[in-house]
Parts: C-alpha cells; structure tokens; sequence
C-alpha cells in the first residue's frame, strides 16, 4: 500500500469516528402512541425514566397541526397544570425541541384537561451521551427458549433462567449500534477499495 492510499485510509478512518463522536439522538415522545392522552397519569414519566437526554439531542413531540400542542413551562405550572409563566407554547406539531444546555425542563398539554389527565413531561438534560436506556429495542430469546403450541396459554416460556434473563443495565441505543455497524462498513468499503 502506497503513503497516499495509507494517508487517504487514516483520514476517511478518523472522520469516521470523529461522525460518531458529535452525534445525538432523536427521543420521540411516548413512543409509538406518541403525543395524545395518556393511558395513565404517569405514562410520560414512564416513558422518560430509563433515558438519558443528553445536550444536543432533540425531543420529539408527535401530533398533527390542530390537534394539540406543547407548552413550556417553569416546575410550579408544570406540578399545578397552570399557566401563569408560559415559557413558550408551540402548536404546529410536530414540535422538535434541541437540547442546548442542560437543566431540567418541563412540558404538558395545554388542550382542555390533557395535562391534569397525565399529558406532561419532565426532563432533566445532562452533559452526556443520550440513550434510550434499554440495550435492546426488543426482548432478546435465547435458544433454550420454547415457545408454547396452543393460542390459549403464555406465549413463551422460558425453559430455564439464563443471563439474558437479568435486567440490562442502561446502555447505549439500538441507534447507537447501528451507527459503529456503519462506520465499520465504511471503513472496509474504504480499505477494499484502495486494492481495485
């Protein structure tokens, strides 16, 4: 391998883990039943606990333009459902708000009596990574894992305890790991290249 091609593989090689570095993260709000009333008055929080919000990345609030809206508002309105000290109201969802510093910041419904009916969101931002604090999106089955034949009884059943079985620790996002799978592609397809 020639110096160019060895100095054009180390630079591609580089810029490829500097895009990862500056990278942030989407949350979208409530999941897949996104930014509606609540089930309970607890789901958003639900939803909130086991991520990390890190600054630079975004919240995603899911509505249409007309059907609802998104306050910003201080800890007393928040915890009161008021709106003495409205920050900012936006109302043509859906409504994407960066994180630029950290602190805590406080959201909820300003549609008739969304927000008394759990339809509010408290995040604290900190300087850090963000995740989704799950290491997976999905539930992980291992192969001594057997699924039950009749529709009437529980759809699996795990044939004995194993690692998988445990609570994961917070860890990085599927997103995450989708992204280093990439970069690795990248990288080859780079590497390759400089031999045809």
């Amino acid at each position: 391998m020639g110096t160019i091609q060895l100095a054009v593989f180390m630079l591609a090689a580089i810029g490829c883990f500097w895009m990862g570095s500056v990278s942030a993260m989407d949350h979208i709000v409530g999941g897949g039943a996104g930014w509606t009333t609540p089930p309970n008055k607890t789901f958003f929080q639900d939803w909130a606990f086991p991520r990390t919000f890190g600054v630079g990345d975004r919240l995603v609030f899911p509505y249409r333009p007309g059907s609802g809206n998104v306050v910003v508002v201080n800890k007393e309105d928040f915890d009161k459902c008021t709106q003495k000290n409205v920050i900012y109201m936006y109302y043509k969802g859906p409504t994407i708000i960066n994180f630029t510093t950290t602190g805590d910041n406080y959201y909820y419904s300003g549609v008739g009596k969304h927000c008394e009916a759990g339809q509010k969101l408290h995040v604290k931002v900190v300087n850090q990574k963000g995740s989704s604090g799950k290491l997976f999106p999905f539930k992980l089955v291992s192969k001594d894992t057997k699924l039950a034949a009749a529709p009437d009884t529980a759809a699996a059943a795990p044939a004995k305890s194993s690692a998988l079985d445990a609570a994961p620790a917070p860890a990085k996002s599927s997103a995450t790991a989708i992204q280093s799978a990439g970069m690795a592609s990248g990288l080859l397809t780079i590497f390759f290249s400089l031999f045809i």
